[in-house]
């Protein structure tokens, strides 16, 4: 079975909760800490194997191989993947059994990961969510006032649309941020939108 490691949580002795998400699931395995076992860190992909324990309800995280990336070795794009993958957890956490649409998502992100410019890369992927799950606001009225949007406006926390004077923020063109949503593409907007963008993002799915 493959996934990525979405959280990890230290518990005695140097045993980890470990949060995977699958394909089709989300699961939450016990990591024993031993003299021989591989190295594992938040959003890396895994082949495993989740064995039943007659101890705990919590089956055991077995076999594993990190599936890895030529980016996982470089800082700076992990610095930024792990907060993202971290996102997931908090979304998701609730839930056991999932479309494969999300780690379909992170498979998509992970292959062009180290060709793009990663924050690019995650707020495209996140728009792509927003509309899977029927929450991108794109008709451009304003979560405060609820007046239409004509011109300017500023974003917040999932990329809820605002008049500028209605929630004091970054001010977007209107027309890129159209550009944003219909094509999933963040090539309107310069360096310094994206790092806006991104704040915004680690608020929250």
């Amino acid at each position: 079975m493959q996934g990525y490691i979405i959280n990890l949580n230290r518990v005695k002795d140097e045993d980890l909760i470990v949060t995977i998400l699958t394909q089709t699931s989300i699961k939450t395995l016990y990591r024993f800490y031993g003299a021989r076992h591989s190295t594992i860190h938040l959003g890396y992909k895994i082949d495993f194997e989740a064995i039943p324990s007659l101890k705990s309800s919590i089956p055991q995280l077995r076999s594993i191989m990190h599936l890895g990336t030529p980016w996982n070795n470089q800082r700076e794009r992990m610095l930024i993947w792990q907060p993202f993958i971290r996102l997931f957890y908090t979304h998701l956490k609730d839930v056991a059994t999932i479309d494969s649409f999300y780690f379909d998502l992170l498979e998509a992100c992970s292959t062009i990961w180290q060709k793009q410019n990663p924050k690019r890369v995650a707020i495209e992927a996140y728009i792509k969510l927003l509309i899977y799950e029927g929450r991108l606001h794109d008709d451009f009225i304003c979560f405060n006032c609820e007046e239409r949007i004509e011109n300017d406006l500023t974003l917040i926390r999932g990329f809820l649309p605002a008049h500028k004077l209605c929630a004091w923020n970054q001010t977007f063109d209107l027309l890129h941020v159209k550009q944003l949503f219909e094509e999933q593409s963040t090539i309107a907007l310069d360096d310094e939108q994206i790092d806006v963008l991104w704040k915004i993002l680690l608020e929250g799915f």
